[in-house]
Formats: structure tokens, C-alpha cells, sequence
């Protein structure tokens, strides 16, 4: 599992700093700090004729990494890694659901730090692709939106996955979407069964299916890229097919249908029991999902699936989803064909009360 902070010495400031971390002192912008010294894991940089400490083991990279050191705090954030493909900025922790597996759950409190990720972005590589998660980030939607019209005019090479629960569009939304550019953003939105009552009750809201639903038609008037994102569990096992006949006539505009396995943390931790579905042992219904959707040309891909959990006819379709920071293998895929393009297990998955049909291909 990949460290997301980094240790630094303490620092006299009042407001959040963002730095971009380089090992040269060529052509500095003012959030830039240049390497000066190494001892150990410890790590010296100029900022601005300012020293700043870090502390990192051997071996990592952060050539170009954006942090984010906050007041009084001992680690840092690292907001990107220039070397990975799975950057994502944490948004809010506030939401207006309370999904049975959320593996994020939500907080009262909201830190404001959208100017700060603003700059973050601002100084990623070329053509980087940022996550933007919650909570709900729509629960922002001025500042939310206000980031991403103002990214677009200085770093119109950037795209975003932006994950939300589709509750909150409106009409006057459209102008800003196209204003933004429909094609750098792609919308994570969770749709859990073709039934209202249950898709209500997975995510704890009344009226949120029929919300929803207005959503997804603003969202097609904009010309929005939709990813649809459907957690499986025991829940909603026996209405996929159901599902998959719903999103093949009602929304087949979606860019791809993200079936997704439980995470084993937050409330999927709580619920694990109770929710979880060994897919392993029984993938009746979701293979009978996946030929209903594939039917109706609507792309679909496993999201969270070892490779092994999946029949074979159906492998192509599970994708390496787990970013690289909370990825793990288990023992037993040691001398597996297929360990190079599997995505693995979260590294919170016990395989005590996981799957029970895997084994090395």
C-alpha cells in the first residue's frame, strides 16, 4: 500500500501551502520547491529561500509530486504523484446519503479547500486525469464548478472522474457543463436497482431514485459522459437482470456500466455480512446482467473483481480498478498466469470472510 502522506517538519504557517516538490532548480514557478539535500530519508528543499523537511523512505519518487502541508500538521498530503494514474482529490467528507456500503462515511464537517486544489491541479503533468470524490462534491456545486470553469481556461489538457451521487443537478446546470466541456469530465454515478423502493432503501434516501432519474436527462441534454456505477451485493443480486433490461432501454446513453464487487471498509465493513456477495461461488445473476446489457450494445465492465473470482468467459471484462495506493495481493497469487493484469484486492480485504472460490489461474 502506497503512503499517501509524507512526514515534514513542522512549518510557521497559518494557511494551507501547496508545493510542487522538484529534484531541479530549473524554470521555478512560485509554488515550486527544488531539492537541495539529501541525508537519510531526510529530504531538504528551497521554497521560496525557505527551508522545508521532508521525510521519505528510499526509493520514492516525488520529482514533481504537488503536496499540500496544512497548519500544525506533521505530514503532508500528496495531492499528485507524478508517476501514478490514480490521483484523486477528497472534495468534502459531507453527504446527503447514507448507502449501506459506502466505504467513505460521511461527516458533518466541511474543510473548504477549493482554491488550494485549484493550484494542485494546476501544477499536474500534462494531460493529467484527476479524481474528484466525496462525500458528495455537489453539495459544493458554485465552488465546485467555479473550479472547473476556471481550470478549463488555464489547463484545458486536464479531465476529471468526478464521483456523485446525481441528487443535485438542475436545468441552469447545462450552460456551466458545456461551459466546462462535457468531454473532460466524466461523471461516477451509482444506480443500485430498476426498482425505486430499493434503490432508496441501498442508499438510505427517500425520492432519491426518482432524482435521480432527472438527473441523468439533464445530464444527457449537456452531452455529459456518464460512467454508471452499480455495487453488487446481496441486496440487489437478484435484480440485476432486472437492472441491466432498465439501463439497456431508459439510460443506453451511459459511456460504460461499472459493475462493481464490496469494499471491505467503512459501512461495507459494518454490513459486510449482510451485503457482501461471493461472486466467486455464484455469478448467476450478474453474467445474466452482463448479456442483457451486452445485448443492448451498453458496455460494461467489473470494477474490484480478481480475475480468478470471475468465469473466464467474462475475464475481459474485469478491469485493474483498485488504485495503486490501497492494492494488494494475497499469498495464493504468487504463481498465478494472470497476477500482471489483475487488479488485485483492496488492502483492507480479510480473506477469512471474502470470496471462497479463487486460486491461481
Amino acid at each position: 500500500m502506497i503512503d499517501l502522506r509524507i512526514k515534514v517538519e513542522t512549518l510557521p504557517i497559518v494557511d494551507p501551502l501547496i508545493v510542487r516538490l522538484r529534484n531541479e532548480a530549473d524554470d521555478l514557478g512560485p509554488n515550486d520547491a527544488f531539492l537541495i539535500g539529501t541525508d537519510g530519508a531526510r529530504r531538504e528543499y528551497d521554497f521560496q529561500g525557505f527551508s522545508l523537511t521532508l521525510h521519505a523512505t528510499d526509493g520514492v519518487a516525488l520529482d514533481n509530486d504537488v503536496i499540500m502541508v496544512l497548519p500544525g500538521q506533521a505530514s503532508a498530503r500528496r495531492l499528485i504523484r507524478a508517476d501514478s494514474q490514480h490521483n484523486t482529490f477528497l472534495i468534502t467528507e459531507q453527504c446527503d446519503q447514507l448507502c449501506v456500503m459506502c466505504s467513505q462515511p460521511p461527516k458533518k464537517n466541511h474543510v473548504d479547500l477549493f482554491a488550494e486544489l485549484e493550484t494542485a491541479a494546476s501544477l499536474a503533468p500534462a494531460n493529467a486525469y484527476i479524481g474528484l470524490s466525496g462525500g458528495e462534491p455537489l453539495l459544493h456545486k458554485g465552488k465546485l464548478f467555479g473550479m472547473l470553469r476556471s481550470l478549463a481556461k488555464t489547463r484545458p489538457d486536464l479531465k476529471f472522474h468526478i464521483l456523485s451521487n446525481g441528487q443535485h443537478f438542475d436545468e441552469v446546470d447545462i450552460a456551466t457543463l458545456q461551459e466546462i466541456g462535457p468531454e473532460r469530465i466524466l461523471w461516477g454515478i451509482p444506480l443500485y436497482a430498476a426498482e425505486e423502493e430499493l434503490h432508496d432503501t441501498i442508499v438510505k434516501k427517500q425520492g432519491a431514485f426518482d432524482r435521480l432519474i432527472q438527473s441523468f436527462a439533464i445530464l444527457f441534454e449537456a452531452a455529459a459522459a456518464i460512467e454508471l456505477r452499480t455495487v453488487v451485493m446481496r441486496q440487489n443480486d437478484v435484480n440485476l437482470p432486472a437492472l441491466a433490461d432498465f439501463v439497456g432501454t431508459a439510460l443506453p446513453f451511459v459511456e460504460r456500466w461499472a459493475i462493481m464487487q464490496l469494499e471491505n471498509i467503512g459501512f461495507g465493513r459494518m454490513n459486510w455480512d449482510l451485503s457482501f456477495k461471493d461472486t466467486s461461488v455464484d455469478f448467476d445473476n450478474l453474467a445474466r446482467a452482463i448479456n442483457i446489457a451486452t445485448a443492448r450494445d451498453v458496455p460494461v465492465q467489473l470494477y474490484n473483481f480478481p480475475l480468478c473470482s470471475v468465469p473466464e468467459r467474462y475475464r475481459h471484462l474485469a478491469a485493474a480498478s483498485i488504485s495503486d495506493w490501497k492494492n494488494k495481493q494475497e499469498p495464493f497469487c504468487a504463481g498465478c498466469s494472470a497476477k500482471q493484469r489483475c487488479g488485485g484486492f483492496f488492502e483492507w480485504y480479510d480473506h477469512r470472510k471474502g470470496f471462497r472460490g479463487l486460486g491461481p489461474i
